[in-house]
């Protein structure tokens, strides 16, 4: 049965983290991931996930210095210690709030430096990984209309990493909005990497808000997600056309009577 988490860093981005979380387990969810959550103590971060029965799946790594466009660290030559450094926090932080997971950032790559990004980020994701034994480590591919110079934009090009890197508990976080915006086919992209991956997101596509509108028909998507007997929780990271709670009868509409762990 399919499970589906809250993605605070769209839902209910007018409150307060806690508030969001609040707002989450109010409206039925048991799981909820975000963007950062570096501003607020993890310990109440923690025992407000805990007293809701609420599960902290993941959040992003530090994105660098967004005045320049980095978007993560892991990717850059020359700035392994700051990667490193950042890393830590985070991990730290996880560890503290009760985190399963860290989508790790990769930051940018142009071609002229993609062969020496990309030996600096396999050896960056397996330092963290060795030190985060205990978490997940996600990558992520970003379409190129939404992340421009990103250092990966196709599921392919992670997949391939993560064979290169070598490491069982870095996976694929599988977008299905980005994917629908670079992928020739949804379907075969899941099929393909469904050994590699370690959570799923979804949204409309092209215009990010739930997956009840747009090009890409979710119904077929999430028959062939369960054909994959994937047993995750899927990450509802979509921009609500209204607010969130107008927009949850998407789940109704899609699937039928409402999933477990879900409004």
């Amino acid at each position: 049965m399919l499970r589906f988490s809250a993605n605070l860093g769209f839902l209910w981005s007018d409150l307060p983290l806690l508030d969001r979380i609040r707002a989450a387990a109010a409206a039925g969810f048991k799981a909820v991931e975000l963007h950062w959550p570096f501003d607020v103590d993890p310990l109440a971060l923690r025992r407000t996930c805990r007293d809701l029965d609420v599960e902290l799946l993941a959040f992003n790594s530090e994105p660098g210095d967004v005045t320049r466009d980095e978007f993560g660290l892991a990717s850059l030559p020359g700035r392994e210690s700051d990667f490193a450094s950042g890393f830590a926090r985070a991990l730290a932080y996880a560890r503290s709030a009760g985190s399963g997971a860290i989508h790790v950032l990769a930051g940018p790559a142009t071609e002229k430096g993609k062969d020496e990004a990309r030996d600096t980020f396999i050896s960056n994701l397996r330092r963290a990984a060795d030190t985060a034994s205990d978490l997940t480590l996600l990558l992520e591919a970003m379409n190129p209309a939404d992340r421009p110079g990103y250092f990966y934009s196709t599921v392919g090009e992670v997949t391939a990493l993560l064979a290169a890197i070598d490491r069982p508990n870095v996976r694929l976080l599988f977008d299905v909005y980005h994917a629908g915006r670079t992928e020739p086919d949804v379907h075969a992209a899941l099929r393909r990497s469904a050994p590699f991956i370690g959570h799923i997101q979804i949204a409309g596509v092209p215009d990010r808000a739930e997956p009840d509108g747009g090009d890409l028909d979710y119904r077929t998507v999430f028959r062939t997600i369960e054909t994959l007997e994937y047993s995750g929780w899927i990450g509802c990271e979509y921009r609500p056309r209204t607010t969130p709670e107008a927009g949850f009868h998407w789940m109704k509409d899609l699937l039928g009577d409402p999933p477990a762990a879900a409004p």
